[in-house]
């Protein structure tokens, strides 16, 4: 018998080694948030390599978001975003503590108010009936990541004005302290600029780039029960989800 053939892998490319040991050192805290990255040439003499390959690997750490460039002043690291997964139907406090974050609520308005027509649409009431706006802006880890305005049927939110809504989740508190079982929500997400209100809110600038997520959240039986405006700092927070490739459907088209 010949001897079996050794199969040789080649090592990956030196930018990418370089990309990988420097992504690490980001994740791990060792260039914390804002840090300046070493410089192009303390980082070919730290690897031994072209100021091309170093170059390279700054590159694709940037597309990441990993860390970002000023002109004539280096490089630097990216203050890393929250996100949160949209593979199931999860309050934002609920999501983020499971991630080991602190989120705390600032109460910025509970009231009854009249629907105007397109909250009445979405929650399938009325022409002008009651409802309970609640506005709370998200503080993640003691900064501003988010407005929410929600608006539900006045007959559910009033059954709120006692709730502790300065940390519990509005989804929670129907469930667990109102009974109401939760079952779909609709999103439609998109980017839009900061209006004032908005910008005060997320201590932005006007005029700052945002993601807006509308939510309709259904119960159980599939009433329309919480609508929602969301309002999200781009540079600190992204919603992520996993999308499945669907098999080609079967032809039933007979051959004969």
């Amino acid at each position: 018998m010949s001897p079996a053939k050794l199969i040789q892998i080649a090592p990956p490319p030196l930018y990418e080694q370089i990309k990988a040991a420097l992504r690490a050192a980001v994740l791990d805290g060792t260039y914390p948030a804002h840090s300046q990255m070493p410089s192009e040439s303390e980082l070919c003499a730290m690897f031994g390599v072209s100021r091309i390959t170093v170059r390279q690997a700054l590159g694709d750490l940037q597309k990441e978001g990993l860390v970002f460039r000023l002109h004539g002043k280096g490089t630097f690291v990216s203050k890393p975003k929250a996100f949160q997964n949209v593979s199931a139907l999860q309050g934002f406090a609920e999501a983020m503590t499971s991630m080991g974050h602190e989120i705390v609520n600032r109460l910025t308005r509970f009231r009854t108010a009249k629907a105007d027509s397109r909250v009445a649409a979405k929650l399938g009431l009325e022409a002008e009936a009651l409802v309970t706006e609640i506005q709370r802006v998200r503080l993640l880890n003691r900064e501003p990541v988010s407005l929410e305005s929600t608006w539900l049927p006045e007959a559910i939110g009033k059954r709120l004005a006692n709730a502790d809504l300065a940390t519990r989740d509005i989804f929670l508190i129907l469930e667990n302290d109102c009974g109401v079982p939760l079952g779909h929500a609709d999103l439609a997400i998109d980017a839009v600029l900061a209006d004032e209100t908005v910008a005060h809110a997320l201590s932005i600038d006007e005029g700052s780039p945002v993601l807006r997520i509308e939510r309709l959240t259904h119960d159980a039986a599939g009433a329309p029960i919480d609508y929602e405006h969301l309002y999200f700092r781009g540079d600190a927070f992204q919603y992520r989800l996993r999308i499945d490739r669907q098999p080609y459907a079967t032809s039933t088209r007979s051959t004969q």
